[in-house]
């Protein structure tokens, strides 16, 4: 983290919260307990963000056989590990171990089989995994990966002492290590001391929503508590978000640009059109997904 001269990101106008959403309890992998803040119907509001799924667990019984092998084709995944130990493995040769702090990204592309299981038999398993969509030209590219440590984060604290890690996009001049030409993804995890605030420009044809998982932050009028979703508005007179912290807060912050594309989305699979998904699960029954 630097707490070099930033380059100024004054914001005239936030953006209002337009709904705040709870999220669904649910399991997935071999039954990871988990909830899942960004479900199927949020997909078109919020472009290109298909998915984003919090765990978090002192328990081992509620993650400890993680996600064996399956299959991905598509888009991609982004997976922030807040504290713990996961092993990625993939049928295109990847591997990885993501650690606490550490972020990995992941392009399923054409296709590919892998594999995220727990590497520690006690403990706390915390983080998310956010599923970033493809364009349709790009949905068939060969898969890529790449993993990152806490430390080979950017990051920067303001003047009031809001700690920022950039996992995607740039803030205040800090850009992060990953881009999208396409969708232009900004995620940032935020850590604010009470009394803090923070502004993020954001363009406003971006869709954008916020995610509470420690204390509580305030956009105008809405308190938004531990555990909910803000999505924010997108209105014409916003050139951003302006947040505060009533008391010590995290958050992810995420925002894109629209693809404004046809989502069609089988299970691990997400494509454009009906015929996509078909020929994607004939591939994979016949074992042609392998990256």
């Amino acid at each position: 983290m630097t707490t070099a001269e930033l380059s100024s990101e004054r914001v005239r106008r936030s953006r209002d919260v337009e709904h705040l959403v709870s999220g669904q309890a649910t399991t997935d992998g071999a039954g990871v307990k988990l909830t899942r803040v960004l479900t199927q119907p949020l997909q078109q509001r919020l472009d290109p963000f298909l998915m984003l799924d919090a765990f978090g667990s002192d328990d081992p019984d509620d993650y400890i056989r993680g996600f064996p092998d399956h299959p991905h084709r598509g888009f991609e995944t982004l997976t922030y590990m807040i504290a713990g130990r996961m092993l990625h493995r993939d049928s295109a040769g990847h591997e990885g171990l993501i650690e606490t702090g550490g972020v990995q990204w992941m392009t399923a592309g054409s296709g590919l089989i892998h594999s995220e299981i727990p590497q520690q038999q006690e403990g706390r398993m915390e983080g998310f995994q956010l599923w970033l969509n493809l364009p349709g030209r790009d949905k068939m590219q060969p898969p890529w990966y790449r993993n990152f440590t806490a430390g080979e984060l950017p990051g920067f604290t303001t003047a009031v002492g809001v700690a920022v890690r950039v996992i995607a996009g740039q803030s205040h001049g800090v850009g992060a290590l990953v881009t999208r030409e396409a969708t232009a993804p900004l995620v940032l995890d935020l850590h604010l001391p009470a009394g803090a605030r923070f502004e993020q420009g954001l363009p406003i044809e971006h869709n954008a929503f916020i995610y509470v998982y420690r204390g509580a932050l305030e956009i105008g009028e809405t308190r938004v508590e531990s555990q909910r979703m803000a999505i924010l508005a997108n209105a014409a007179d916003a050139d951003g978000l302006i947040v505060t912290a009533p008391e010590p807060a995290r958050a992810l912050l995420v925002a894109g640009r629209p693809l404004r594309e046809p989502i069609v989305q089988h299970g691990p699979f997400v494509m454009n059109n009906l015929a996509e998904i078909r020929q994607a699960v004939r591939d994979y029954e016949a074992g042609r997904m392998s990256g």
